[in-house]
């Protein structure tokens, strides 16, 4: 079964011993609080971390409009952007000082390759993160739905746990980062 906003929030409910919903606009109190809740915890649990399924590179388009102050160049963000790791010069993922500002990235650069988390498509969740995500929603879902503070807090915790495992997972998908340059062993030499 390919994943889905409504398949992940019928899991999560499952976990939390409610009914599944057939559509997120179907008038129940799990569906209401699926739909108010689950765009926001989905792009909160993305931000959290680089996750590798959804970490791309893109070469920022420069507006026509320059910055007020502090920096040369505005850039266009581009669609799904949730989070900044790092900005760099045109070929480079990094290297530049940047500002997020008004919905904008501001640069002294006439060219920005920037390196971020976007909004990926529910189907390119891998399962790792597809149960950290359900176990954060059974958890969100609990105290609104049960009114039980306690197995809330349970749900919370188990949500964790997932969540650590789901980044030890992912963080084993790509080669270890050297470090470029140490100050402290350079002056030794």
């Amino acid at each position: 079964m390919s994943l889905t906003a409504l398949a992940l929030c019928s899991r999560a409910l499952l976990r939390l011993g409610a009914q599944p919903i057939a559509s997120l606009t179907e008038g129940t109190a799990e569906a209401e609080v699926a739909a108010n809740l689950y765009p926001g915890i989905r792009d909160a649990l993305l931000s959290a971390h680089p996750w590798s399924f959804a970490t791309g590179q893109a070469a920022l388009a420069k507006l026509s409009a320059a910055p007020v102050a502090d920096f040369a160049s505005a850039f266009q963000l581009p669609p799904g952007f949730l989070r900044v790791l790092s900005a760099g010069g045109a070929g480079r993922g990094q290297g530049i000082a940047y500002r997020l500002h008004e919905g904008r990235l501001h640069a002294d650069a006439d060219q920005v390759t920037l390196t971020y988390v976007f909004r990926p498509d529910e189907s390119s969740f891998p399962a790792f993160f597809a149960a950290a995500l359900v176990a954060r929603l059974a958890a969100e879902f609990c105290l609104p739905l049960t009114e039980s503070a306690t197995r809330a807090e349970v749900l919370f915790r188990l949500s964790e746990q997932e969540l650590r495992a789901a980044r030890l997972t992912d963080s084993q998908q790509d080669t270890p980062r050297a470090i470029d340059s140490f100050p402290l062993v350079e002056v030794r030499r």
